[in-house]
């Protein structure tokens, strides 16, 4: 049933929301090798990494995009490349939130409808508050195509928090920002972790951004090295 995973409470059975292990997955050559991971509530996890390192690969393996060819993710308790793809999809549908590099938003419609798809496939309601938070209020009436990639960005973190979800899992987040808006978008991430008692895994190039994790790690020949 495709609303079993919605909603988890937060707080119950000590469950962690995200524990992977054993990872190994490789294209032309190795990319992951042997990596385990977990990520328990009102964590944020940070990795950095060389363009190239798998960082991506991993990002995507961790929220069941991409199917390792060794070892298990298991969210909120259920593995989910065990489960049937209905099962996946409802997690990944009320459970994740994912920021992409690129922000994929509906090009045809507005920033506010592009947040509205988001809303009412998850079950949620539109957050004023994050609207103002994020800078975006004035802009949601606007056509995707007549924002700047800044823009768009915030509309992309903002179609994210607005589904609710427990784990984020963002790619270079912060890449089309600059420095002060970035930290604006990180601080409203943060709070919205915070709030759900979720998690975050965070893919960076910017390590000012990854300090600001309770955990660091360097993804480097396949294998990931604990910075702080």
């Amino acid at each position: 049933m495709l609303s079993a995973y919605r909603r988890i409470p937060p707080g119950t059975g000590g469950i962690q929301l995200l524990d992977a292990q054993n990872l190994s997955h490789a294209f032309d050559y190795p990319l992951l090798q042997n990596i385990s991971l977990s990520i328990g509530e009102e964590e944020k996890v940070a990795v950095i990494g060389v363009s190239g390192s798998g960082k991506s690969t991993l990002l995507h393996i961790l929220a069941t995009l991409l199917k390792p060819q060794k070892g298990h993710v298991n969210i909120l308790g259920a593995d989910v490349y065990s489960l049937e793809n209905k099962e996946r999809l409802a997690i990944r549908r009320y459970e994740i939130g994912i920021i992409f590099q690129f922000h994929y938003l509906f090009k045809g419609m507005s920033g506010a409808e592009n947040i509205e798809i988001a809303t009412l496939l998850s079950g949620t309601k539109p957050d004023e508050e994050l609207f103002e938070r994020l800078g975006i209020k004035d802009m949601l009436n606007k056509r995707v195509t007549e924002l700047s990639g800044g823009q768009q960005q915030r509309i992309s973190i903002a179609r994210v928090l607005s589904k609710n979800p427990r784990l984020i899992f963002a790619d270079e987040p912060t890449g089309n920002l600059d420095d002060e808006t970035a930290h604006i978008v990180m601080d409203a991430v943060f709070e919205h972790i915070q709030k759900v008692r979720g998690g975050l895994f965070l893919v960076t190039h910017d390590e000012r951004i990854a300090k600001s994790c309770d955990r660091v790690y360097r993804l480097e020949h396949a294998k990931l090295e604990l910075v702080r």
